[in-house]
């Protein structure tokens, strides 16, 4: 399965965010969207999961020769604020999630497992949503969405404020679950993309660009990665 994006354009106003972006995701990797704040690169996420119409172009599943179009089903989205129901428990949240999506959740396990699974202790699991800590509250955001089985994963910035113990069990867990589905990871810290994702994606004045993580050992060729994102930032 591929993700194909073709001639996608997104401005507001006057200002181009997305221009023209023509690229291929694989299943299978976890690619590393790289750009600094204020880049577009939330606002791309936006146009993939349809939450904002695009100016021009398109976006299809590809399945051997058959052409898909993206369905709401299709898309897991861990923001990078999670949003949970804060009125409720981690237990009765994750309760409720499981019985409206059972046909969605393969080989189900039990509510604890699942709390082992992402790190929430027992004594936080009756706890109610609004007591939890942020990085709490992304794990569970993060599950959910990896419950769904999602053909595509949209990961914006979900580690930033996670403590280091908390980020290395959310990249393990994310490289545990990569087979089967696109997973593009947004970040403006380009060792944590080295460290978790397979390749390296640069966006760069509206435009998405490979790069070579075997280049950047090369000091010259960091350097030109960081300008590129130092004109982002200023344009």
């Amino acid at each position: 399965m591929r993700l194909v994006i073709e001639d996608l354009h997104k401005s507001f106003d006057k200002k181009q965010v997305l221009k023209g972006i023509d690229f291929t995701f694989e299943e299978g990797k976890i690619y590393g969207l790289l750009g600094r704040n204020g880049a577009g690169k939330t606002t791309f996420f936006n146009c993939l999961n349809k939450d904002l119409k695009v100016d021009k172009g398109s976006f299809t599943f590809l399945e051997g020769d058959t052409k898909k179009e993206m369905e709401p089903e299709d898309i897991g989205y861990v923001l990078s604020v999670p949003t949970v129901p804060e009125f409720l428990t981690g237990r009765e949240f994750l309760k409720f999630y499981l019985d409206i999506n059972k046909a969605r959740v393969e080989n189900p396990k039990s509510i604890d497992e699942y709390m082992d699974y992402v790190g929430i202790m027992p004594e936080d699991r009756n706890k109610l949503l609004k007591d939890y800590s942020h990085g709490m509250k992304n794990k569970l955001q993060m599950l959910v969405n990896i419950l769904g089985n999602p053909k595509l994963l949209l990961l914006d910035e979900p580690l930033t404020s996670l403590d280091v113990v908390a980020a290395e069990d959310m990249k393990a867990l994310l490289r545990d679950v990569k087979e089967n589905r696109i997973t593009i990871f947004s970040t403006h810290i380009m060792d944590l993309a080295l460290d978790l994702c397979d390749v390296i994606v640069l966006l760069n004045h509206g435009e998405l660009e490979i790069v070579d993580k075997s280049n950047l050992d090369n000091k010259a060729f960091k350097e030109r990665i960081i300008e590129a994102l130092k004109e982002e930032e200023n344009a």
